[in-house]
């Protein structure tokens, strides 16, 4: 008999074979831990974000809400997949806008985001940001913990969830005190959405725009 075959059917060396087939198997059906250089571009980006919104708090005055605005629009639309949370946001109705629709809230709201930065950071006395950790998520996702020290010491729990999208980690959701604020818009746009329609979200959210413009 074939020596390679006489092994085969070995009944012990069957065995081996068998636990060595399901350990692979096994291994592979299990998660990938993220690598350390992806939770450290993760964290970059989150760090990034961080350090131009305290330039931009320490030079709130002199740059005015128009300025900061500027300053903060290339990094929050790099930041941030703002694509991503617009459809998230609304719901099931994303499906339900035209293209046209869907470029034009997507747009909107990629002001508002850059707005409430800019009208949110408006002063400086004495903050800093902390990086706390990072933690894999569920679908390959990443969570930064973070903090905001405030000047009398005050820490503000700050987690952002990032994914990767075209090698490019970007953030998809802050939790400021344990709060989602993409379940916060979700709920609150959808129940406009149903309400007061397309034209109607669009309306107040451009409203609040110019109300940060003054």
């Amino acid at each position: 008999m074939n020596i390679a075959l006489r092994k085969f059917l070995d009944p012990a060396y069957g065995a081996r074979w068998v636990r060595s087939l399901a350990i692979a198997l096994l291994l592979l059906t299990l998660p990938v831990p993220a690598s350390a250089s992806a939770n450290d571009s993760a964290a970059k980006v989150v760090e990034k974000l961080h350090a131009e919104l305290l330039g931009v708090m320490k030079e709130a005055d002199a740059l005015g809400y128009k300025g900061r605005y500027q300053r903060l629009a290339p990094v929050v639309t790099s930041s941030y997949d703002l694509p991503f949370i617009s459809k998230i946001v609304v719901g099931r109705y994303w499906n339900k806008f035209s293209s046209e629709q869907k470029e034009e809230f997507i747009k909107t709201f990629t002001k508002l985001s850059i707005a409430t930065y800019a009208n949110q950071f408006s002063g400086y006395s004495g903050e800093r940001f902390k990086t706390i950790s990072a933690e894999e998520s569920t679908r390959g996702r990443l969570l930064i913990k973070t903090v905001l020290v405030k000047s009398n010491g005050e820490e503000v729990e700050l987690d952002y969830m990032l994914h990767e999208k075209e090698r490019q980690w970007q953030i998809i959701n802050v939790i400021a005190q344990g709060v989602s604020d993409l379940s916060l818009k979700r709920a609150q746009y959808t129940s406009y959405l149903k309400e007061n329609g397309f034209d109607g979200l669009l309306q107040k959210i451009n409203e609040k725009i110019q109300g940060y413009e003054g």
